[in-house]
């Protein structure tokens, strides 16, 4: 069975989740809620009907639920052309390609967002295929879509590595039953991370890709 390496993207790959909390902070603020943007950075990572059950409650009234999300997202497009990839992205994808790791993204991305980060990350080369939230009935925390990222690219739990940076990322990774490693640059603190499951935990791409053979992908190689 071919081996998997599986990222999550926003926080990842892809220096954007303070970029999703002031949108969010800001498409809240304009819907009467004020939210603190403590409380949306430790949301991010959750789909958009989860993030506001978390921020909001489940039992709220989902009135102007669309309306949030709709501003979310044309507030955050306004960043597209400037979203930077967190260092060492690219570089980590291609070095794990070459040692014959299958490349998959697992994101709550919607396409134009997807689309603005694969260009920040410029890997696709090297990249075989994405699941998003679109594609299965649960998003992350739930195991779905790490389980759909494995049927595209041909893998199986025991033959797949996930790199997440949020509580939700590990969670759904150890759900799945796959090696679950954290990084940093998402913000979310270690401690929280580990406690949610992360096998291992970096500062960010380039900080794994330097200890790579040491990592749960040298071991597995």
């Amino acid at each position: 069975m071919p081996r998997a390496a599986l990222f999550d993207v926003d926080g990842t790959l892809v220096d954007s989740n303070y970029l999703h909390v002031t949108a969010w902070w800001e498409a809240l603020r304009q819907s009467g809620h004020d939210v603190p943007a403590a409380v949306i950075h430790h949301a991010i990572g959750l789909g958009s009907t989860d993030l506001l059950d978390h921020v909001l409650g489940e039992h709220r009234d989902r009135e102007h639920d669309d309306t949030i999300s709709k501003a979310h997202k044309t507030l955050y497009a306004t960043h597209f052309e400037t979203l930077n990839p967190l260092p060492g992205a690219g570089d980590l994808l291609r070095a794990l390609d070459n040692r014959g790791w299958r490349i998959g993204l697992v994101t709550s991305a919607d396409d134009r967002e997807l689309a603005a980060m694969r260009e920040a990350i410029d890997a696709d080369d090297v990249i075989r295929d994405t699941a998003s939230s679109a594609d299965v009935t649960r998003g992350k925390p739930a195991p779905d879509p790490l389980a759909h990222g494995m049927e595209l690219v041909g893998s199986d739990a025991a033959g797949t590595v996930f790199v997440g940076d949020s509580v939700w990322d590990m969670r759904a990774a150890s759900r799945a039953r796959v090696t679950a490693v954290a990084l940093l640059s998402g913000g979310i603190p270690r401690a929280h991370l580990e406690r949610a499951g992360a096998r291992e935990v970096y500062e960010d791409p380039s900080d794994l890709l330097a200890h790579l053979d040491g990592s749960a992908f040298g071991r597995a190689s």
